[in-house]
């Protein structure tokens, strides 16, 4: 089984095609040929092995990628979702050594896949579950009620553009940050007011909202920075495990996707609401799999908006 993996941690040079064993297809499981795989910042940790202890991956190696899209080879026992051997589909993975998306073929859980949304190319389909996962989770956990401000920094990459989307749909006020060049795109994304990103942006949001912005979605990864952003009892979502400071009652909630993983039904919430045009699925560019080193490249040199995506077929 063919895949793009690493076996030696490093640079963009250590990704390299290596050869994996089917996965075993048990109860509640389904296995799908992969014809997509999104390439996110997960992915280049992974491949650097900042996510690891060793500087060498276990054999056969380690595989990125969290997001595939792809069609119904095989479903498992005890697997009733209403889905078909050829159905089109995304889903979720979690990855764990050579269990990542970047193959051509894996087995995931049931409740991690669901029917591509209607409509969309593979690239496109890719680009949904993990970054709108993500979204979703941290806008149940801030919790804010129609009408209430929040505020997101990262605005024009693809988890910022699914918040923003996510919470005008849930009847929020979006204060969203932007580099000039990026200002129109987070405005078309549904952002009611834009400051300029930085790292004074959170004075810029106060100068919009004196007390404070209700929550943050800190998309930008600024962590305490972006702190006084937020009113005295406010709440705001980190994405790579910050705490917080404990300091005039803010609420910091880390948000971990794979708490989410398996939630079927909130991901083909978010299927529907692709279809339906509420959230843009925004694929910067596809190439072969052969190339994940240049995706890696460019995600890492920075300015890629949208989804860069790897075509497995």
């Amino acid at each position: 089984m063919r895949a793009i993996g690493v076996t030696q941690y490093g640079g963009l040079e250590a990704l390299h095609e290596i050869d994996v064993p089917a996965e075993e297809l048990g109860a509640g499981s389904v296995r799908i040929r992969v014809n997509a795989a999104a390439v996110s910042p997960t992915d280049t940790a992974v491949r650097s092995g900042a996510r690891s202890e060793s500087d060498r991956a276990e054999d056969p190696g380690d595989v990125p990628g969290m997001d595939i899209a792809g069609v119904v080879a095989e479903i498992g026992l005890q697997s009733e979702a209403g889905l078909a051997v050829g159905d089109r589909v995304v889903g979720i993975v979690v990855p764990a050594g050579a269990h990542g998306a970047y193959r051509d073929e894996i087995v995931l859980p049931l409740r991690s896949v669901v029917r591509a949304p209607a409509g969309a190319s593979d690239a496109e389909a890719a680009t949904l579950p993990m970054n709108a996962l993500t979204a979703r989770r941290a806008l149940d956990l801030l919790a804010l009620e129609p009408g209430r401000t929040l505020a997101v920094t990262g605005a024009a990459g693809t988890l910022g553009g699914y918040l923003i989307q996510l919470a005008k749909a849930d009847g929020l006020r979006v204060i969203a940050d932007a580099a000039e060049q990026d200002e129109q795109l987070v405005r078309t994304l549904g952002a009611d007011e834009v400051v300029r990103r930085g790292a004074d942006v959170a004075d810029r949001i106060r100068d919009l909202v004196p007390d404070g912005a209700d929550g943050l979605a800190d998309a930008s990864v600024q962590s305490a920075q972006v702190l006084p952003a937020v009113k005295d009892g406010g709440a705001v979502a980190t994405f790579r495990g910050y705490q917080g400071e404990g300091a005039r009652g803010v609420r910091v909630h880390p948000v971990r996707v794979r708490d989410v993983a398996q939630e079927r039904e909130m991901l083909d919430e978010l299927r529907d609401l692709a279809a339906q045009g509420v959230l843009t699925l925004r694929v910067a560019d596809v190439l072969p799999a052969a190339q994940a080193a240049e995706a890696h490249r460019r995600l890492e040199a920075g300015g890629v908006r949208g989804r860069l995506v790897l075509d497995l077929r």
